[in-house]
């Protein structure tokens, strides 16, 4: 029996390996976390269980997200805007 839920699992991982690519601690460290955050959580079945750790995981994708727009932020308020004394 296959499970339903396999390619929003795959699609979140690639998702979240993608967004690793420009994480403050380097990439490796990150893919390391996924991944055993990923195997931490491979037997389990219970469809329910499956729901609530995809929400979990769109959650950390935001929150990935709003970590990068706000390094961007900084980076171009330092860029363009003089330091208040």
């Amino acid at each position: 029996m296959t499970n339903p839920f396999r390619g929003q699992v795959i699609h979140l991982y690639k998702t979240l390996l993608y967004m690793g690519r420009d994480y403050p601690q380097g990439y490796t460290y990150f893919r390391q976390r996924l991944k055993a955050a990923f195997m931490k959580n491979k037997d389990v079945t219970d469809p329910e269980k499956i729901k609530k750790l995809l929400a979990r995981g769109d959650f950390v994708i935001k929150e990935i997200e709003a970590l990068y727009f706000l390094r961007k932020y900084r980076a171009m308020k330092k860029r363009y805007y003089e330091p208040d004394k």
